[in-house]
């Protein structure tokens, strides 16, 4: 008993000591300033869809909405197979000036069954069709700032950057699914912020991705790993990490934030997460690999503490005490993230939704390792 609370303990002051490092990094990571602004760039927006009926019409609205100069863009959407009527809802869209291309990925390729990510392939095959210098990506659920464009190819032409990582925000309904998505949301995207800002680790979501085409083409795309599920996000930017250490930044600004819609389901939620999991020891950047260990270490000696509370009660004040101080350690750093993101009264439900946290990273983290999912649709195994 004593040796597996000193193990624990010693675990939570490295945890800590983490989020502490995470939480003044955030706050240290400065907001990008304003400044006069005349574009030049050239770019290129691509987006893999694939049964997006519901959402097509609202993501093509907020794109043409955009404030960035339609001669200097364009969006490129890429059909990836999609069984409902998402092509016919795109190719009866009139986007007025801005100009839209729709490419249906099933004319690209010769054996669908031999592709193993169908969403680099779809985000490969625009890129391969597109004329701007900087791609930007993004997802079919979500809606965009009338400036996200310009602010981040602004931020682009200032920092001469290679691969930019730039926020997403969870729109909550008051749902509990919706406010435990949130909350989780919020410390991923301080833990990417403050990562990047301070290159300790590569972190980043494909909902708001921006990286030279230039830069793309010279790690050689997703080569090396297409042969995985997922990962056309932080796999694709610790490669351009590798080769550009100096030139890949986060963007801290409110007209930079993507907002996206909750998952409507545990179920979805779940498959979510156990596809995100499913890549952990697949990273080429090992530094998050040893993060994510101890997260989940942390968690399984929670689940060892209430089983060992169960049959004997002695545990349960051991159980709570360690909860207090996982608390304690998490909130100012989720707090502080959620003032940025402007969602600190959903702070309210932090302590409520720790035991349900701790239940859902074990079991996606385990089913990410040893399970399956399913996504758009399609079965993956992770093996």
């Amino acid at each position: 008993m004593f040796i597996f609370l000193l193990i624990f303990f010693l675990l939570l002051i490295v945890y800590a000591v983490l989020i502490d490092y995470y939480r003044r990094s955030w706050n240290k990571l400065p907001f990008f300033t304003d400044s006069d602004f005349t574009p030049r760039t050239n770019i290129s927006v691509v987006i893999a869809v694939r049964n997006e009926e519901k959402n097509i019409k609202s993501l093509l609205d907020s794109l043409c909405l955009q404030s960035y100069p339609t001669e200097l863009s364009e969006i490129i959407i890429v059909d990836d197979h999609s069984e409902d009527d998402t092509w016919n809802l795109l190719n009866n869209y009139r986007a007025g000036n801005r100009r839209f291309s729709f490419i249906k990925l099933a004319d690209h390729i010769i054996n669908e069954d031999s592709i193993v990510s169908h969403k680099k392939k779809a985000i490969e095959t625009g890129i391969s069709h597109s004329m701007g210098t900087l791609i930007i990506t993004t997802d079919a659920d979500c809606l965009f700032h009338p400036d996200w464009l310009l602010t981040i190819t602004r931020f682009y032409e200032t920092n001469s950057a290679k691969f930019i990582a730039a926020p997403v925000k969870i729109l909550t309904n008051r749902s509990l699914l919706s406010i435990f998505q949130t909350l989780d949301f919020l410390t991923l995207q301080g833990i990417t912020g403050a990562s990047v800002f301070k290159r300790i680790h590569s972190m980043c979501n494909g909902a708001n991705l921006a990286y030279e085409k230039a830069a793309f083409n010279e790690v050689g795309g997703f080569s090396g790993i297409d042969n995985l599920p997922s990962g056309d996000d932080m796999l694709l930017m610790h490669k351009i990490y590798k080769k550009y250490p100096q030139q890949v930044f986060y963007l801290k600004h409110e007209s930079a934030i993507v907002s996206t819609a909750p998952l409507s389901s545990w179920k979805s939620f779940f498959q979510q997460r156990i596809r995100w999991a499913s890549k952990a020891d697949r990273y080429d950047d090992k530094r998050i690999f040893w993060v994510l260990l101890l997260v989940y270490s942390i968690n399984l000696s929670f689940l060892a503490l209430g089983v060992a509370a169960f049959f004997d009660t002695s545990w349960a004040f051991f159980f709570l005490l360690f909860l207090l101080a996982k608390i304690l350690i998490e909130f100012p750093f989720v707090n502080t993230v959620a003032a940025f993101f402007r969602q600190q009264l959903l702070m309210n439900y932090f302590i409520l939704m720790q035991p349900l946290h701790i239940v859902y990273t074990i079991i996606a983290g385990w089913l990410g390792k040893f399970g399956s999912f399913e996504w758009k649709g399609r079965k993956v195994n992770v093996k």
